[in-house]
Order: C-alpha cells, then sequence, then structure tokens
C-alpha cells in the first residue's frame, strides 16, 4: 500500500504541471490507478491488467489505496446490471429498467421495500459480483498457469507481469531462469517487491510459493479470503497512520490527499472530499463512537459479505430517498431519487409511474 502511495506522491510535482492543460478534460472524479506508473510503460488494455490486483473491487466500500468507493451504492444495488445504466442511455429505458429492480427488491409485493428487503438485495447483488471476479480469475489464472498444471509460481507470474507492461516475455524468462539482473527501474522494481509481498500473503498453508486458482482469487481479490481482507486492512491502515499505533484517528483518515490544484473549483473538491470521509468515519466505520478507528473495526466495515453491514446500508439507502418517513421505499422515491441509486438521473420521473407499474 505504501508503494502505490509513494509512486503516486512522486510524480505529484509533474502532474501539478500539466493539470492547468489537462482541467477541462480532466475527470475530477476519476480513481488514482494502482500502479500507474508501471501501466505508463506500454499502451495496456483490460487483459493486460486482469493480473494485476485492481485498485477498485465492486461491492467493497474502500478502495486498495485507501480511497472512498464513489460508487458502492450503485453497485450493491444493480449488481452486474451495473453498466446498464449509463450517463447518456435512454432515460425512458432506465425508468423501466430501475420499476422492474423495485419490484424484484419488494419480495412481498406490498409495493414498498423494507430494510429486511433492501438487506436480502444487497447480499444478492454482492454474490453477483463475488462470481463476476470468480469467472474473470478463471481466465486470469489460464494466463499466468503456461503449463496448465493447475499451480502458479511467483517466477511464472512476475515473468506474465513483466509482459503485459511492454517487456520481452523470453528476455525476461530466460533471465529468472538463469537468476540474472533483470535490470528494471526503481518504480518497477518497487511494485514487484509489494505484489510478491502480496502473493506470499495469498499462499495458504502449506506455504510452498505456489498459488492454485482459489489462492490466486485471494491475491486479485483480497475481498474473497477473510485473511487476505485482513491484509488489506492492514496495508490501508499502515499507510494512513499516522504515529504508528495501528489505528486511526479522525485527522489520520482525512489527511489522504486528493489534489494540489491552487483553484478554487479543485479546493471544493478537496472540501467535499473532506466532509465525505469525515461524515463515513464518525458515522459508520467508528462503530464504537469512540473517536478511534482499530483494525478490526475496519476490517467489519470492509467485509462485502457481512450480514449486518448490509441491514445497516440498507437502511441509510432506504433513509436517503425516504421523503413520507416510513422507513419504507416507494417507487416514487426510488425513481426521484435514481441518480444515488444507479448513478443516472430520470427525466420526468413520476411520469406514467402508475401505468408502468
Amino acid at each position: 500500500m505504501a508503494v502505490w502511495r509513494k509512486l503516486w506522491c512522486r510524480n505529484l510535482l509533474s502532474v501539478s504541471l500539466l493539470l492547468c492543460v489537462l482541467l477541462l478534460t480532466v475527470d475530477v472524479n476519476a480513481r488514482p490507478a494502482n500502479m500507474s506508473a508501471v501501466k505508463e510503460k506500454s499502451p495496456a488494455g483490460k487483459d493486460d491488467n486482469e493480473i494485476l490486483p485492481p485498485d477498485h473491487l465492486n461491492g467493497v466500500k474502500m478502495e486498495m489505496d485507501g480511497h472512498l468507493n464513489k460508487d458502492f451504492h450503485q453497485e450493491v444495488f444493480l449488481g452486474k446490471e451495473i453498466e446498464e445504466f449509463e450517463e447518456d442511455s435512454e432515460p425512458r429505458r432506465n425508468r423501466k429498467k430501475l420499476i422492474e429492480i423495485f419490484t424484484k427488491v419488494d419480495s412481498n409485493k406490498d409495493k414498498s421495500v423494507s430494510a429486511k428487503e433492501m438487506q436480502r438485495w444487497i447480499m444478492e447483488k454482492t454474490e453477483e459480483h463475488f462470481q463476476e471476479a470468480m469467472v474473470e480469475n478463471k481466465n486470469s489464472f489460464r494466463g499466468v498457469d503456461p503449463d496448465a498444471n493447475g499451480q502458479v509460481t511467483w517466477d511464472e507470474y512476475r515473468v506474465k507481469f513483466l509482459a503485459s507492461k511492454g517487456f520481452n516475455e523470453k528476455e525476461v524468462a530466460e533471465k529468472v531462469k538463469n537468476n540474472e539482473d533483470l535490470k528494471l527501474d526503481e518504480e518497477t522494481q518497487e511494485v514487484l517487491e509489494s505484489l510478491k509481498d502480496r502473493w506470499f500473503q495469498a499462499d495458504n498453508s502449506p506455504n510452498d510459493q505456489l498459488l492454485n486458482e482459489q489462492e490466486f482469487l485471494s491475491f486479485l481479490h483480497p475481498e474473497h479470503s477473510k485473511g487476505m481482507l485482513q491484509y488489506m486492512v492492514k496495508e490501508i491502515v499502515r499507510d494512513l497512520d499516522q504515529d504508528g499505533d495501528k489505528k486511526l484517528t479522525l485527522s489520520e483518515f482525512i489527511s489522504l490527499p486528493v489534489g494540489t490544484v491552487e483553484n478554487q473549483q479543485a479546493q471544493d473538491i478537496d472540501d467535499d472530499w473532506v466532509r465525505e470521509r469525515k461524515k463515513e468515519f464518525e458515522d459508520v466505520i467508528d462503530s464504537d463512537r469512540d473517536g478511534i478507528v482499530t483494525m478490526a473495526e475496519l476490517e467489519e466495515y470492509m467485509d462485502p459479505m457481512n450480514e449486518h453491514n448490509a441491514l445497516n446500508e440498507a437502511k441509510q439507502m432506504i433513509a436517503v430517498a425516504d421523503e413520507n418517513q416510513n422507513h419504507n421505499l416507494e417507487l416514487d422515491e426510488i425513481l426521484k431519487y435514481s441518480e444515488y441509486f444507479t448513478g443516472s438521473k430520470l427525466m420526468d420521473y413520476a411520469r406514467n409511474v402508475h401505468e408502468e407499474f
């Protein structure tokens, strides 16, 4: 975790100089790319990055780099259908799709959604993300298991990783075989060392430094393993913890930098970011309200299959749109607050609602 932040901070100065030019085109909400310095070595498509642990994990409240997952609500409400709700998609089609989802969440067909119904739905959608990750992992594992023996060595993985970043695969494989110096730049070497540490963490007993398909899934997606989820939490705490007590205060939690542009727009973005993290820290993560977040609290917060968390999330999601304050969610409310649930704003949300429903 410290490696990602170190690489990112190292490039802040040069990025700051470019931001003035890019300000009109850059997406200010875009997440920092995991190990972006290495990715820039060569153009990389989606397939190239499938063997690299992603920064963003669908259905998990926090990113690998410690940022809050801005799309979490949409991910646990829409599941694998999240890509169908695009900003430029047809509003009427989206409204119809949202009505269909509402009828599915409303399991007892009383035309309202309770917290329990929403909790059940959130757990189902989270499971969809889990299944999707398992399918993707199966393909990724085949890509790094050239001899198809069901096990991948660290050397096999690092050869494939470096090849995906533009290095000559045959040359790297030969040097690794002969234990020769790969002559990597400092940043790439740091990334590899961090990946190696993560690799050994994913290696379950017996610790043979070989990963099978399930262990490789934990390597890429720590949310699938209790041990790797704990490792992810330790890395985030280590990156944010300024006094070394292995706990997080509010000031430590909101201190992660997001930008250095000296203008009002950037300042507003930073203020919003701090405000969001402060609210999440005080209202959700710090469960005992003592002003300190322990590793246990952060682990519970980040566990996507925690039913207690799913119920709390369901109540929070309902509260956002519960205009009549009956602690349930009606169709007109979910349509009115569609942007919160789907990321897509529906125009004329109330038009023909009853006819369509």
